[in-house]
């Protein structure tokens, strides 16, 4: 391949990394634990934090109750970057396999 090949090869990934990147911001994820709801983007952004009424009227009158609500937002947010993590991984990989590059 000569130079104009790998030329347009680095636009059209220029390309489809521009159009990944909108089309991960618009995805979300939602991840639930203990009744702490986290969404983040595919992108790997926070979107919001939604505590549960029940869940944050027991928290309150709880003595651990920060440390439980701390506890529950790490394993939601967690969860939720994990899942963000893998649909963002297998976007990659399409766009890999388009350009034929082996992973």
């Amino acid at each position: 391949m000569g130079f104009f090949g790998k030329a347009r090869d680095m636009y059209n990934l220029q390309k489809q990394a521009k159009t990944l990147k909108k089309e991960l911001k618009s995805i979300h994820i939602e991840a639930e634990t203990d009744g702490i709801t986290v969404t983040v983007t595919a992108e790997q952004e926070f979107v919001s934090v939604v505590v549960a009424e029940p869940t944050w009227t027991e928290l309150k009158s709880s003595e651990f109750g920060k440390r439980k609500l701390e506890e529950a937002f790490l394993k939601a947010g967690n969860k939720a970057m994990k899942k963000a993590q893998e649909i963002s991984s297998g976007k990659m990989k399409g766009i890999w396999n388009d350009l034929g590059v082996a992973q």
